[in-house]
């Protein structure tokens, strides 16, 4: 990694730009602060948690244009904490501040269609799939796929939402109407032993941290626990930690990204089947807030800033848990248990299913030397 900024970087003082409002908005912009770096969120929703942890915000729609203008003149650089930025909304800050990640790495990951041939031309293994646009696509791709199998909308889709399951080819009618009759990529099954995730953050003048792997473990398709280190061969990691590198790499990616990985069979006849790709910093890799030696917020401040990324040496095995809806409630007693690091979004009401918060509960790294513990 460069020890010195590169060409394009920002000086401390300056201001990051961000799209949306949401919790990782917010996480980003805590991350700034000590760099010394100011932070500009636009949202359209005047209570967005991410405004009461920056110094300026604007509450607008993505398409006001006078807005956005208003906005990209006012930062020095633009990013997002969310990948369903409407591409009418970068059109509008382009020509007026650079935005990092770029529109490569936007308009393949808002399309699942776009993301499944990304990955298969970069050699990236992914479960069989077929686009649909119709009931007759979608019978089709069943005869050719199999059942059970996985419908899922190509764009808008996140925590299970834009989804539904098929047990056989009498459930198309029913499937292609539950998801509104919107073009879908149907995906078999993939019968996995562990899900992971790898997160990786790329710098402006091309160097890459890569983060240990997260195990990941899903209630009612939402995340709940990632822990580190994961429970897979250290082949299989390193694997990982490559598979991430070549997708920020092929995506000319500036910034944090994750992908969501199957992991498939055990010992020697373990490998890796990627499922999504998150353009952003994930909630897989908030456990890097207490275990490491720089968060990924921190390092995707520091990558869209043009300024040296840290190795993200991990000091701790990690076990994180989301914090979703009632949750939220019992943080007197996480705030008492050993171990543990709250960290709380700021919303006003915790509803079924909302992410509220997470905890970071650390211990001493199994095995490690004495000097480590």
């Amino acid at each position: 990694m460069s020890d010195i900024p590169t060409a394009g970087a920002l000086s401390p003082g300056d201001t990051i730009g961000i799209l949306g409002g949401g919790q990782l908005g917010r996480m980003l912009a805590l991350a700034a602060g000590p760099l010394g770096l100011d932070c500009h969120i636009f949202c359209p929703d005047p209570d967005s948690p991410a405004f009461r942890a920056a110094k300026t915000a604007t509450v607008a729609d993505y398409t006001d244009a006078a807005a956005l203008k208003a906005f990209a003149e006012a930062v020095d650089v633009v990013t997002y904490e969310f990948e369903n930025v409407p591409a009418e909304t970068l059109a509008h800050i382009a020509p007026h501040a650079p935005i990092r990640p770029g529109e490569r790495s936007l308009s393949i990951c808002q399309d699942r269609l776009s993301e499944k041939h990304f990955l298969t031309e970069a050699g990236i293994a992914v479960a069989p799939y077929a686009a649909i646009d119709s009931v007759d696509d979608l019978k089709a791709a069943l005869a050719d796929i199999g059942a059970p199998a996985i419908l899922k909308t190509r764009r808008f889709g996140y925590d299970g939402k834009g989804q539904t399951k098929l047990h056989s080819a009498d459930d198309a009618a029913r499937a292609f109407d539950e998801i509104g009759g919107q073009p879908a990529v149907l995906e078999g099954l993939v019968d996995f032993r562990i899900e992971c995730s790898v997160v990786v953050a790329r710098g402006l003048d091309g160097a890459t941290a890569v983060y240990d792997i997260a195990e990941n473990a899903h209630a009612n398709h939402i995340l709940k626990f990632s822990r580190v280190p994961a429970a897979i061969s250290e082949k299989t990691a390193t694997e990982a930690g490559e598979l991430g590198r070549r997708v920020a790499t092929a995506l000319d990616h500036i910034g944090v990204l994750a992908v969501e990985l199957f992991v498939v069979g055990d010992g020697a006849d373990e490998r890796l089947v990627a499922n999504e790709i998150a353009p952003r910093v994930h909630n897989s890799g908030h456990w890097s807030q207490d275990g490491t030696a720089a968060s990924q917020f921190e390092n995707h401040i520091r990558a869209v800033a043009g300024w040296p990324l840290v190795a993200p040496a991990r000091h701790f095995d990690v076990e994180m848990e989301n914090l979703i809806g009632a949750d939220v409630d019992r943080w007197p007693a996480l705030l008492a248990e050993p171990g543990a690091h709250l960290h709380l979004y700021g919303k006003r009401e915790a509803r079924a299913g909302r992410k509220m918060g997470h905890v970071n509960r650390v211990r001493p790294i199994a095995n490690a030397p004495k000097s480590m513990r």
